[in-house]
This record gives structure tokens, sequence and C-alpha cells, in this order.
């Protein structure tokens, strides 16, 4: 069995604690991801994912439950000790992009190696090799508003391996994509997990992505309601 990257136990989050207005919107979720995977959480608006997303990438912390991440049990974590792990370890790619606006793409796929005080040549090198693995190599010094939405999203996904993450998480990476562009990056991601063995969580309430990973986990209203093989890796 090969390695697993992430792994959380009964993972419980409420908002609102110690109030009349106290709500449980994850109830005691179980989850594990092997090194070199393709899973995808799947489910509608309200299910739960969004909050299980924050947590899964350090973003928030759960009420209980247990969470390690890559050997490191992260639930038990300082902030400054999350910030670093966060950096280190995961890979963010989200549905708007978050890239820097008057920063050209080279240098938005620099920044999280900058936190991580790697020397500038090496940031430099690394962050054009990225760039040429998503085919923007020839946009690098191109601001976002000088790009189309698939173009961010690859440098986001540039931006996403810079670390040498244990993990990318993909929160509805194509969803302010149209439905070619959205195939362009879905695409990308294929390469990525196929030929680089890239682990990847997407996040997304689309049913017919969902179906193109390797494993498929349905949330509804806070709890996982099963797990099943997609259909693009079925026979």
């Amino acid at each position: 069995m090969s390695q697993i990257i992430m792994h959380a136990g009964n993972i419980r989050k409420s908002f609102n604690i110690g109030t009349e207005n106290e709500l449980e919107v994850l109830h005691g979720i179980d989850i594990q991801v092997h090194k070199g995977e393709f899973v995808s959480i799947v489910g509608t608006s309200g299910s739960g994912k969004s909050t299980f997303m924050n947590i899964l990438g350090l973003l928030d912390r759960p009420t209980s439950g247990s969470y390690e991440l890559n050997g490191i049990d992260v639930s038990k974590a300082r902030d400054d000790e999350l910030s670093h792990i966060r950096n280190r370890e995961i890979g963010f790619v989200f549905q708007t992009y978050n890239l820097i606006p008057r920063t050209d793409a080279l240098r938005n796929v620099e920044l999280p190696m900058l936190y991580a005080r790697i020397p500038e040549k090496e940031r430099r090198e690394r962050a054009e090799m990225l760039l040429e693995l998503v085919g923007m190599k020839e946009r690098m010094n191109h601001t976002p508003d000088e790009l189309s939405g698939g173009q961010k999203q690859r440098v986001a996904i540039a931006r996403a391996l810079v670390n040498h993450p244990s993990l990318i998480l993909a929160d509805e990476p194509t969803g302010a994509l149209d439905s070619n562009t959205g195939r362009i990056v879905m695409d990308l991601f294929h390469k990525l997990h196929e030929e680089n063995g890239i682990t990847i969580v997407l996040i997304t309430h689309s049913q017919e992505l969902a179906e193109e990973t390797e494993r498929v986990v349905t949330l509804k209203d806070g709890v996982i309601l099963g797990e099943r093989k997609g259909q693009r890796y079925a026979g």
C-alpha cells in the first residue's frame, strides 16, 4: 500500500459554539488519501465541502477530530506552525485564481518560494520550469489582466507546485471557465497526476468532473454518503 498523505478522522466543525445559534456543519468525517491519488470530493451547495476544504487546507481548524498531513498531526499545531506546513505541504488552486493583479506571471509563481526563503536564482529557474510545464512560459512576463481565464488558472497551477507540496487542493478550479477552457485545465490536472505522480484532491459540485478522478467521495449535509471508483478509471 502506498504512503498515506492525508488522514482525517471523525472531523466535526461547529459555528457559534456556546450560543443558541450553534450549528454543526460537519458531522464526523473520515477520509484518507494515498500518495499519487487523484480524488474528488463532490457535493452540492450546503453539503459542507467548502468548510471541509478549509480544514484540509489548514485555513480553519476542526472543532474536534484528528488530521494528519504527510505524517504530521496538524490538529495540534500552533498557528505559526500551520502557516509553515501550509506553505510547504499544500498547493492551492482556487476558482478565482487568487493571483496578484499588478504582478507578472513569473513573480506570481515565485511568491510561495519567497515566503519559503528560497534564493532568487533558484526561485526564477523553478518558476520558469513550471510555467513551461503548464504551457505558459511564453506569457511569463504578462500580468493577470493580460491573460485569459484559462491562462490565469494555469499560472495558478504552476504556483501551487513550486514548493513540491505533498498535496494539491483544487477548489472548483474550472468554476469560472467556459467548458472548452475548463477541459484544458482538467486535462492539465490529469497530465500532472499521470506523468508526474502529483497527489490531487478536487473539490467540486460537478458530478461530471468528479467521475474523471480515480475515487469519488460524495458529501451531503456534512457527512460522507459513500465512495466509488471514477468511471474514467473503471475497468
